[in-house]
Formats: C-alpha cells, structure tokens, sequence
C-alpha cells in the first residue's frame, strides 16, 4: 500500500443553500486537489459530515467523485461506527473495487477498553480487506493506545496503516520505532504532519490539505527529501491558519477557506452550523497573509 504516501485530503461535502449535496462544488473541490499535487482522497470521512448524509446520499456521493476522478488518484473510503458486525457487513458488502483501502474509525460513544478496540479491528481485519485503523480520540472518547495498534500490526497484515490523531505526539513516535515492516502510520492532526513525517511517518490524512494541496503537498515531499529547513519554512507559513480551521469544530474553519475561494459554498448541516463571524474574519486575515 506504498501508494498511500504524501496528503491525502478528507474531502468535505459541500452543500446548496438547501443542504442538498452541491455534486457542481464537489467536481470542483476533486479537480482543485487533483490539479495541485494531492497524493490520494479520502471520501466520507468525519470531515465530510459523513453521520449527517443519507445512504442514498453516501451513494451518490462516492459515485460522483468515482467518475470525476476517473482513476487518476488512489481513493480511500470511510466505512466506520460504533457496532462492529454492522460495520464489518458494510465493509464486505460495499463495492471497494475503485477503493484502495478503508479508513475505518474506532468506536465512539461506546468506550471500549482496549481489548475491546482489538477484538472489533480483529473483526474488521477477518472480512480480508485493506483498513487503515483510525484514532482520534478527541471524537471517540477513547485512545487506542500504542500497545494496541502494535499488537495489531502484527498479527494482521491488512490492518496496514493507522492514521494517529492521539494528542500526544510520543504515541505517533512509539508506534514509529516499534512497528512491523510493512505497517505505516500517517497524521491524522495536520500540525504534526512534518515532525512525524521526519521521523518516518508516510505523510498525512488532511484537512487543510484540501485547501492548500500545493503548499501541503511540496512541504511532505521536502520532508522525505529530508529538507528540512524548506519544509518548516511552509510548515510555519500554515500553523496559525491549521489551528483556526479546528477552532470551532470541523469542518466549518475549512469550508470558510474553500468558500472563500470560490470552490464550495459555506452551509453545513446541523449539528454544526457555519463558524462565527470573528473566526471567519480571522481566517479571512490569515488566509491574506499566506
């Protein structure tokens, strides 16, 4: 799964004054992020208010972005949720044929120990499909610990990446130094996309990485390079504006950028609503000043 390597971008759905889905933004947004150097896309992810769109809805969706992309990026699709049979039938059940991998997310709301997180991956890695294990415990209420992740590396080959969003920056690094050849990790926070790169991380899963491909793109390859003067240079350039983007919830700091530049409009659908008029004024300055 050496493809997965670089940014890959959580792609947000943009919607309609009417919050149907806006199929004409979404051709935009995947042509934008093909255009200027993204590596791979991640379709109905968190970042995409994946829990707010219908199946009807999910459908149409991947579709879509199916046929635009036309096979040019590799595509990763987010099969995720809290009852494990339920996801493991979904995941044998979807057509994955134009799908690399699945980006599967751990349970959230339930809190499972981690014998328990291990027993529902256990579960998703029987169906014999490629999954990259998904932390972020700011949304699940729960870390899958390092130990955990290791212990799944090595006992299932498909489980073949994780995209780490644990809080703590040591976690991402343990699994680094400890993990299986042939196993991987990713970002899942694009702050720590350099300094994990650097330690030998393949790059990140994004959100502002769909706003700014080519920046985000350029600055993971100098980190593989190993330049690392250039890298920070851009690094530095987007921390202030990565940091506003989650400042309210995701993804509306992001839909501000792309709504901003003329790519999406800006509605999201509740439970999240558009981000404040002083954040969006502030993203607006920031955005001026890259």
């Amino acid at each position: 799964m050496s493809i997965l390597k670089g940014v890959g971008v959580a792609l947000v759905t943009p919607f309609n004054e009417d919050l149907s889905v806006d199929f004409e933004s979404l051709t935009k947004l995947v042509e934008y992020n093909i255009e200027n150097g993204t590596n791979y896309l991640v379709v109905l992810g968190t970042t995409a208010e994946a829990a707010t769109l219908s199946s009807d809805e999910k459908k149409q969706v991947v579709e879509h972005i199916i046929k635009v992309n036309n096979k040019r990026l590799p595509l990763v699709l987010g099969i995720g949720g809290n009852n494990t049979l339920e996801v493991k039938q979904q995941i044998e059940e979807t057509d994955l044929s134009d799908f690399t991998a699945v980006l599967s997310v751990s349970p959230y709301y339930n809190k499972p120990n981690q014998e328990g997180l291990y027993q529902h991956y256990k579960v998703l890695a029987s169906t014999g499909k490629n999954i990259i294990i998904y932390n972020v415990p700011s949304r699940t209420g729960q870390n899958l610990e390092a130990e955990t992740t290791l212990r799944l590396a090595n006992e299932f080959p498909n489980l073949f990446l994780i995209k780490e969003a644990a809080p703590n920056i040591l976690q991402y690094f343990d699994i680094l130094r400890k993990k299986p050849e042939g196993f991987n990790l990713v970002s899942g926070d694009d702050e720590y996309t350099l300094p994990v790169t650097l330690a030998g991380g393949a790059g990140v899963i994004s959100v502002i990485g769909q706003a700014y491909p080519k920046e985000f793109s350029t600055m993971v390859q100098l980190a593989f390079d190993k330049k690392v003067d250039e890298a920070y240079e851009i690094h530095n350039k987007l921390v202030e504006i990565t940091r506003l983007i989650f400042a309210e919830g995701n993804p509306c700091g992001v839909k501000v950028i792309l709504a901003e530049m003329g790519l999406i409009k800006n509605y999201l659908r509740l439970p999240l609503v558009p981000a404040s008029e002083g954040l969006h004024g502030k993203i607006k300055t920031e955005m001026k000043n890259i």
